[in-house]
């Protein structure tokens, strides 16, 4: 399995500068090979399908990462225009080739249905005035760690890393970023044992019924307080927001600003995933399965109620976990988007049908049992994950059964 471990380094003066040469010879050399490639897709694209052509003349070859990587690396260093491609260490830049493969083949795969989930837009030329920047350097770059826990990357130096735990492994590879706040990180990408990380198996199991007012209702009648860390950060972003919306554009001043607000905002993202790290750890070690609900994250961010659930980070906490349950030999599944949890009663299964959101209580008038929305919604979330994973488990034949 493969893992990713991020530790924030601090580069000097001197290597943010060189750093920075790393991240524009990598820009240039994609815009270069992006605008080789778009007009030959382009016109592709004109004549239609091979085999029902919209009209006529050749298709042109579209070109391929190892003759864009002759053409504009080997000999694109030997012209006055791209000299300065000799500051960036020769495997990053290949690496940018073979990304720009990857993205168009994300970009294809989408439009056929090979891939899943949304739409995914055609590769698009960067720009110098993007605020994150990233390089990545494979073993041919020879990089290294050294014996005092420096990481050493060619063209730039040893960075001092802020170490916060061991790698399990060696690092296949390392990718420099600098993100919008103006921080560095490397991040490394490392082989583990699967088996390694699973936990021994524990009784029971936990459906969650997320939400804004309670950021989470378990099905054992426990909650998790939202935190709403961009609620209470609101006042500081504001007033950080009007101070850059006064600078001069283009001004020093201005790009200060701008990091001073890309800070403020980073402060609450990293907050709001310490959470859902917290949480999802605690969850999936405590029980041997873990059901979620299929929430809309994008219909109800276009609602009035965008800020919440944004504020929230719904779609982040389930996917830590299903990784972390993944991880540890846990079981976990997400219930139907159309799964009526709020409308069935988990005492005896009468469905009473829809009720508006004002409504936090109800009797149910088949039993008399009197719920709690958001608790039985938990509940009931918890059976039909039960149910999920019943149906998915193999059938194992009785005693009397003819085995083949």
């Amino acid at each position: 399995m493969q893992l990713r471990y991020q530790f924030r380094v601090y580069p000097t003066p001197g290597q943010r500068i060189r750093a920075a040469r790393v991240f524009g010879c990598r820009r240039v050399v994609w815009n270069d090979a992006l605008a080789r490639i778009k007009p030959v897709k382009a016109s592709n694209k004109l004549l239609g399908n091979p085999k029902d052509r919209l009209a006529h003349g050749p298709y042109q070859l579209v070109p391929k990462s190892p003759d864009l990587a002759k053409t504009l690396i080997t000999e694109a260093k030997k012209t006055p225009e791209r000299v300065f491609l000799i500051d960036a260490p020769v495997g990053v830049l290949q690496q940018t080739l073979r990304d720009l493969d990857a993205a168009w083949k994300a970009h294809e795969d989408s439009k056929t249905g090979k891939r899943k989930g949304p739409k995914v837009a055609p590769p698009r030329f960067k720009s110098r005035k993007d605020n994150r920047q990233a390089a990545r350097f494979t073993r041919s770059d020879r990089w290294s760690i050294t014996e005092d826990g420096k990481l050493r990357l060619p063209k730039i130096g040893g960075l001092k890393v802020k170490w916060t735990r061991d790698l399990p492994s060696e690092p296949s590879s390392v990718t420099l970023v600098k993100d919008r706040s103006g921080r560095y990180w490397a991040s490394f990408v490392v082989e583990t044992d699967p088996a390694a990380d699973i936990l021994p198996p524990t009784d029971g199991d936990q459906g969650i019924d997320l939400g804004l007012t309670r950021f989470a209702v378990l099905a054992d009648g426990s909650h998790i307080a939202s935190p709403k860390y961009l609620r209470r950060a609101e006042k500081k972003l504001k007033k950080r927001q009007r101070e850059l919306s006064r600078k001069k554009k283009g001004s020093s001043n201005r790009d200060k600003a701008r990091i001073r607000v890309a800070r403020a905002h980073a402060a609450v993202a990293d907050a709001r995933r310490n959470f859902h790290h917290q949480w999802s750890h605690k969850l999936t070690s405590e029980n041997q399965a873990v059901f979620t609900e299929t929430l809309n994250v994008c219909g109800l961010a276009r609602t009035r109620l965008a800020k919440s659930v944004h504020d929230a980070g719904w779609a982040q906490f389930v996917m830590f976990c299903e990784y972390k349950a993944i991880r540890r030999g846990r079981s976990f599944a997400k219930v139907a988007r159309g799964f009526p949890s709020s409308q069935i009663c988990s005492a005896c299964g009468h469905r009473d049908g829809p009720k508006p959101l004002d409504v936090r209580q109800w009797t149910c008038p088949n039993c008399g049992t009197r719920h709690d929305r958001d608790f039985n919604a938990g509940k009931n979330v918890r059976y039909e994950g039960r149910r999920i994973l019943a149906a998915a488990a193999p059938s194992t034949p009785g005693p009397g059964a003819r085995r083949r």
